[in-house]
């Protein structure tokens, strides 16, 4: 089976599952006797249907090629980055390192992955953005929280921009024997931490009763995160057609993203605590904002790129 077939077969797979996941929550909605309160089955089949979009998006990339997702994700790290400097402290000192970060360092950071320049690629922001931007904001000469306003635009440009550019770096790396296949690799990331959100959200509400950190996310349980890092794990072990891996490797992988990605969820509600919000934004309806839907993402990204890049690329 070439590249272009095994996408498909993928992507034809999850689309049946929403298939399935849709004509469920329609029943349940229909089934609902009158009277009853519906906003949990309400919210379900806003998460389905805002899953047809971001899988459809995701489509469409693949579609497109290399260019496509390089352009999808640089749209997801501009609207991550403004979902976070949004909820942050910024002052009118900030606004120039502010214009360097959305207008400067991430296009170039996406621009060094269409260009294959993998060794500035790997610095650019954790190095000389990280020096430039507390450069740029003591030039507005305002002190005032000024260590905690340059961590902020810091960190932001770490999570949304330099950790969620590692996915379409993906597309770089020089596997032997792999050629042409590597936007599987990206589903097989995609997938794997997707499918571990929703298998915890699952396996919480079936037998969830310990919390791991209820002042910062109370439905997060140990039972959830067992019980979704496993199973998610299985489906990345099921997946290992689609990567270098054999079965037991990616189960391996698997689990170690999956891992990565429930901190990263954890450490992102862990900030949207300290804002006093629930949500980073509303522009995914389900699923809050931007950021709340690759939480996960952006803290396994970075470890599955360089486990691939140690391990497979020579």
């Amino acid at each position: 089976m070439n590249p272009q077939e095994t996408l498909i077969s993928v992507f034809a797979g999850v689309f049946a599952l929403l298939l399935l996941a849709s004509a469920v929550g329609a029943v349940l909605k229909l089934r609902l006797a009158p009277g009853h309160d519906s906003a949990g089955i309400d919210n379900l089949n806003a998460r389905i249907k805002a899953w047809w979009v971001m899988i459809g998006l995701l489509a469409l990339a693949f579609w497109i090629g290399s260019l496509g997702i390089i352009l999808l994700f640089a749209f997801i790290s501009f609207q991550c980055l403004r979902e976070f400097i949004s909820l942050t402290h910024t002052r009118r000192g900030d606004h120039q390192a502010l214009l360097w970060c959305f207008f400067f360092f991430l296009p170039l950071q996406y621009f060094l992955i269409a260009s294959n320049w993998y060794g500035l690629f790997s610095i650019l922001i954790p190095v000389y953005a990280f020096l430039l931007l507390p450069i740029a904001a003591s030039l507005g000469s305002d002190t005032t929280r000024f260590l905690e306003r340059a961590a902020k635009m810091q960190w932001g440009l770490m999570i949304g921009v330099y950790c969620l550019s590692h996915v379409p770096a993906l597309m770089t790396l020089d596997i032997p024997g792999y050629a042409g296949r590597n936007a599987l690799l990206i589903a097989f990331l995609v997938l794997t931490v997707q499918s571990s959100d929703v298998f915890q959200y699952v396996w919480g509400k079936l037998l969830g009763r310990r919390k791991i950190a209820p002042e910062i996310s109370p439905s997060k349980t140990l039972e959830g995160l067992l019980g979704g890092v496993l199973t998610s794990t299985a489906v990345g072990a099921a997946l290992w057609w689609i990567t270098p891996f054999n079965p037991w490797q990616a189960a391996l992988v698997a689990l170690a993203i999956n891992i990565m990605g429930f901190f990263g969820g954890l450490v992102l509600s862990a900030i949207k605590r300290d804002r006093g919000v629930k949500d980073w934004g509303s522009m995914i309806e389900g699923h809050g904002g931007m950021l709340d839907r690759v939480d996960s993402i952006s803290f396994s990204a970075p470890i599955f790129f360089h486990i691939v890049r140690y391990w497979w690329v020579p």
